[in-house]
């Protein structure tokens, strides 16, 4: 799925509003200055509230599925706008984000 890489400092939230953060960054593909990241990577979640008025946790961490298929780091799928993941234990979405570097897509 094309779109364009998501850079280290974009805006990823969870469903409930949590603030999703890559763990570990790729500093070998720079975007905007910031490392870019990968796919099999795990992601921390901040801030998430959760449901309260059903027992719902809040989001922990989220791990991306999908991802670049055509571009690749170290032979591993770099995280795209276009890209799935699903946080950890709610089985939610993360929110691609809207606003991101625009200067290098990829497939």
């Amino acid at each position: 799925m094309p779109g364009f890489l998501i850079q280290q400092g974009a805006m990823v939230q969870c469903v409930h509003g949590g603030l999703a953060m890559p763990t570990v960054p790729n500093a070998a593909v720079m975007l905007s200055g910031m490392p870019s990241c990968l796919v099999p990577e795990p992601w921390s979640v901040i801030a998430c509230p959760g449901v309260p008025a059903v027992p719902i946790p809040p989001c922990v961490t989220a791990m991306w599925t999908v991802g670049t298929v055509r571009v690749t780091s170290f032979g591993q799928p770099l995280v795209v706008q276009s890209g799935i993941a699903q946080c950890i234990p709610t089985g939610t979405p993360l929110l691609p984000p809207s606003a991101t570097q625009v200067r290098v897509t990829a497939m």
